[in-house]
């Protein structure tokens, strides 16, 4: 289901895009999640991107979910959570049709992108993967095969501790957006993530 799509099932209309330079459009959302916040000035705002107003999304709110636009493209946000037993971090993605069983996200859904924020001690960034990539990965299901409802994201500052962690640290790399503690994000970096060549 795409931002607009959730945005109508929440009752608050069709999104609105907006220059993500609008900061008085943002702050009208309670309960934004900081990293989403911290995206917004740091990535969004440099960028020059135009966005939607963030629709919050309940039922994953411990994970920060929100859906909104991003010129034009539909984007899923979450903010992954650290666990004490695993390296990495853990994060939901997940959908649920009219009070049915959860299920995961689907090549069929208008989701273009899935952004996770991720965060540990001084580290920042942010996770930007588009829809074919967690697709071919198996995080999104095709047709309704396969597809995961949770997976772990592995920042470049973690020390992974199994080949397995490894292998999807490598991957994961590649779609990684750092975040500095002071200034703004490399915005040709957040261009080629945020506009990748989608097939």
């Amino acid at each position: 289901m795409s931002a607009a799509g959730s945005s109508r099932t929440a009752g608050h209309g069709a999104p609105r895009e907006v220059d993500a330079r609008d900061a008085g459009a943002w702050s009208d959302v309670a309960g934004i999640p900081a990293d989403l916040l911290a995206a917004k000035e740091l990535v969004y705002d440099p960028s020059g991107f135009t966005c939607s107003l963030p629709v919050l999304e309940a039922e994953s709110a411990d994970y920060g979910a929100c859906a909104f636009t991003l010129d034009g493209l539909s984007v899923r946000f979450r903010t992954a959570k650290t666990t004490p037993a695993k390296a990495g971090q853990f994060v939901t993605v997940w959908k649920r049709h009219a009070g049915g069983p959860i299920q995961p996200f689907d090549s069929e859904d208008d989701v273009d992108l899935l952004v996770v924020g991720v965060r540990e001690g001084r580290s920042h960034g942010q996770f930007v993967f588009p829809r074919d990539v967690l697709c071919e990965r198996g995080v999104f299901a095709r047709e309704g095969s396969g597809g995961k409802r949770a997976f772990r994201v592995y920042p470049p500052w973690v020390t992974t501790t199994s080949r397995q962690a490894g292998s999807s640290q490598r991957w994961q790399t590649n779609h990684f957006l750092p975040l500095p503690a002071t200034g703004t994000a490399d915005a040709d970096r957040a261009r080629s993530l945020y506009h990748a060549p989608r097939t």
